[in-house]
Parts: structure tokens; sequence; C-alpha cells
């Protein structure tokens, strides 16, 4: 099967220079990305695509016990960048594409040269000197919730991760998302996400990382945000002026003049 047809690959801007490839969360597809990815192909080769089980991937490569975990969707994000034969690329994953891009990272680091990290968590569960922002039955309640009537979790939760409670329209467009993926698929990614726990991972993250954390973000709390930055040595925490856990879509602005600086600065 082409990788090109499985993950819908999309490339757009510059033929040449740094590549710029954006991975997106969960209940999400490349389309997320369509207010940021304008601005950074003004200046450099942009990557979408969609994890197999997303957006308009083939659903029919989809497999439980590949994609129960993170290594599934990090071997989608490195048989991509081997697909269109990528060097030195800059990986911008959001939510937990940001420890997706870890993995990748370290599976295939002549491929994916630096990461940015947006709204990141390697843990979402608190414990005693790490706070997550969930406790251990909150987990327990959304996965239950989500897997009983996962259309009615959609219309609740959306709005909740969007943030931005003045602009409904974001909470709706990430809930229609949400809803187009088969609840089947949704709620292995979720328990895939919000289950796993990467923190012992970032410790070997030698590339250039750039950390983009919200002001307020009811998902990844800045206390996760020091935490990823201080577990990455030589990272870069950037706190963008924006609410919710999707600035891409509620701050497409800062969040892309952030990432561009960013690359800016690697090919100084």
């Amino acid at each position: 099967m082409s990788i090109q047809r499985r993950n819908n690959i999309r490339v757009s801007g510059r033929t040449s220079g740094r590549t710029v490839v954006l991975a997106h969360g969960f209940g999400c597809d490349q389309n997320m990305w369509r207010l940021v990815e304008p601005a950074l192909a003004k200046d450099h080769r942009v990557v979408l695509f969609d994890y197999v089980g997303a957006g308009r991937s083939d659903l029919s490569a989809w497999q439980e016990e590949r994609y129960s975990s993170l290594e599934g969707y990090a071997r989608d994000v490195v048989e991509v960048c081997e697909e269109l034969d990528l060097r030195d690329a800059v990986l911008v994953g959001h939510s937990v594409s940001a420890m997706v891009g870890v993995l990748a990272r370290a599976a295939a680091p002549e491929r994916i040269g630096s990461l940015v990290m947006v709204c990141p968590s390697p843990y979402y569960i608190d414990e005693d000197g790490y706070r997550g922002g969930f406790t251990a039955e909150d987990i327990d309640e959304l996965l239950e919730s989500l897997e009983s009537n996962y259309l009615g979790w959609s219309a609740a939760m959306a709005p909740v991760i969007m943030g931005n409670p003045d602009r409904p329209e974001l909470g709706e467009e990430l809930a229609n998302s949400f809803c187009a993926t088969d609840p089947d698929i949704a709620r292995v990614f979720a328990r895939t996400t919000f289950l796993s726990d990467s923190r012992k991972e970032l410790a070997d993250v030698t590339a250039p990382t750039l950390i983009l954390e919200c002001e307020q973000d009811a998902i990844a709390p800045r206390e996760v945000g020091a935490y990823v930055h201080s577990a990455i040595p030589g990272s870069e925490l950037v706190t963008l002026a924006a609410t919710g856990h999707c600035p891409q879509l509620s701050a497409p602005e800062a969040t892309a003049s952030a990432i561009s600086s960013f690359v800016a600065d690697l090919e100084r």
C-alpha cells in the first residue's frame, strides 16, 4: 500500500529549504493546521498527513494492535518521512503527537532533526511531585464516558478542550472533528493517549526542541510545560498569549510565528 495514500500526505510551500512536518492530535486530522500552514508555507516546505484511522487516511490499514501504543503512531511519522525522503525535518506535534515525535525522532534521527511540541503532556495523571492535571479517577471516568457514549462525550468535552467559551464555533469544530472519527478507533486512540507515560523518554531527547504552551489549558496545565522543559536538556519554552489546548486554531498567528522563529534560528 502506498504510504502517500495510506496517510493522505499533502505537501505545500517551498520546494527547497527546511521541511516542517505537522502532526495532529487525538480526534483530529491535518485540517486542524489549516490556519497555520499558509504562514509556514511562505518560507518552508510543509508536510501534512493523517494518522491511519484519522481524516482521509486509508481506514483499511488500521490495526488495533499497532495503534494501541504510541510507537504505532511514531511508525506512521517515520514512514511518512521515509516516503518523502526527508532529512533533518522539523516535526511539529500537537498534544499527544508531541510525545509521538519524541519516539519518531529516536527511531529516525537522520529524518527528524528537531521538535516543536504544541501543548505536550507526557503523562496526564497526578502523582506525588508531578501534576498531570487529572486524577486516576478522572481519567477512568473520561474513558468510561467516551466508550459508553462517544458522540455525547465529544459534544461535552470539545468545548472544555478547546477553551475560548466566547468563541463557541471553535468548540463546535473540534466536536465535529471528534464525531467524524470512527468510535472504535477513537476508543483505542484515547486509551493510548490518556494512559501512556512518556516521562522517561524526555531525558533522552537531544534534538533542538521548542515547547509551546498556552496561558490556560485544561488538558495540559502550565506545570506540565514546565516539567517537559526541565526534562529536555536545552529546550526552549514559549508561553503563548492564548487559552485552550488548540492554539493552532485559537491563536494561529502566534503559533505560526513561534514555529517560524524557531526554524529560522535553526537555519542561522
